[in-house]
């Protein structure tokens, strides 16, 4: 069954190979420019109207018998497809699915100047042109919102915040001393730029945080996902990182330029994470810890050490994922 039943875009060829080779992907098909696709699905889901993808070698079975009316796929892979289904043939598949998503979709969120009457907002508070704000949201004091910004409903923004331009915040965030930088996006449920989880151990004696949270350009923070404002300085998140739902990042934080993390990752506070790290789902790294660039840390590891760059860890105790593999192969054969 097709749980799909939304009318979506109707996009012709030449839009789609003009959009992939402004963006430097070569692409060779002989499928006709005005020909015209009503969406992109998965190979086991599409139909004779639709576009699809290929870059999985474990779903060679499934290409096999594929009822797209095109696919985007490597060449090597080209004489897989069904006589119904014409190749557009692509170095990267799924990058040229990345680029080309957005066409399809008919549910982008953009402003549309409103604010809603049931919004409450200090006057201690700056406005820029074309802000979207729904339902029952409140913006409070010493918050700044830049263009073309859109906040659900049931949204708190402020003390001490700067939206910049291009902004989506879905509904039910909490965001405050906090500076969010251009075209990111904030899912719902996120609590950004509260109190840390931070006092004297002997007599619990609560530490006061003064500081902030960043987030850089061109960031998405998923639902429910906690980042902490730091005690002193800047908890901060890098530009163009993608932050999955349920990730606590804790105070003093930050995380470098295009990371990865997936959900449930909990992050101490005052590590230090370079660029380019994938974290894997409900991996934990300890407090004051450094984490190089280009780093890879598998899923449900527990990071308690430094690592350098370019490293890929396991485990727990993390370590090299080569050792971790040994020694999960030698433990088994034990038993």
């Amino acid at each position: 069954m097709n749980w799909n039943t939304k009318t979506l875009k109707i996009i012709k060829y030449i839009e789609i190979k003009n959009l992939l080779e402004k963006n430097s992907l070569d692409v060779t098909s002989d499928i006709p420019n005005e020909e015209i696709f009503d969406a992109i699905r998965a190979i086991s889901n599409s139909t004779e109207r639709d576009l699809s993808f290929f870059s999985n070698i474990k779903y060679l079975h499934d290409l096999k018998e594929i009822k797209a009316k095109a696919c985007l796929i490597e060449d090597q892979y080209k004489k897989y497809l069904p006589k119904n289904c014409k190749p557009i043939i692509v170095k990267d598949p799924y990058l040229a699915l990345a680029i080309i998503s957005n066409m399809f979709n008919n549910e982008i969120v953009k402003s549309n100047g409103i604010i809603s009457k049931f919004v409450n907002i200090n006057n201690k508070c700056k406005l820029n042109k074309n802000i979207q704000i729904n339902s029952f949201s409140n913006i409070n004091e010493n918050t700044e919102i830049f263009e073309n910004v859109y906040i659900g409903s049931n949204s708190t923004i402020g003390p001490n915040v700067t939206i910049n331009k291009n902004v989506i915040i879905h509904d039910n965030v909490s965001i405050s001393n906090s500076i969010i930088m251009e075209n990111c996006i904030i899912k719902s449920g996120a609590r950004i730029g509260g109190v840390g989880f931070g006092f004297e151990m002997k007599t619990k004696q609560k530490i006061y945080h003064s500081g902030n949270v960043i987030i850089g350009k061109n960031t998405s923070i998923g639902s429910n996902t906690t980042i902490d404002r730091a005690v002193f300085d800047s908890t901060s998140i890098g530009d163009y990182s993608n932050i999955d739902n349920l990730v606590q990042i804790a105070h003093n934080v930050n995380i470098g330029n295009y990371a990865v993390i997936a959900a449930q990752v909990g992050i101490a506070g005052s590590s230090k994470i370079g660029n380019l790290v994938k974290i894997g789902g409900q991996a934990g790294i300890s407090g004051h810890l450094i984490i190089g660039n280009n780093v890879t840390i598998a899923a449900k590891s527990g990071v308690t050490k430094n690592i350098s760059d370019n490293k890929t860890v396991a485990g727990f105790p993390a370590k090299d994922i080569k050792i971790w593999k040994k020694e999960i192969i030698k433990n088994s054969i034990k038993k």
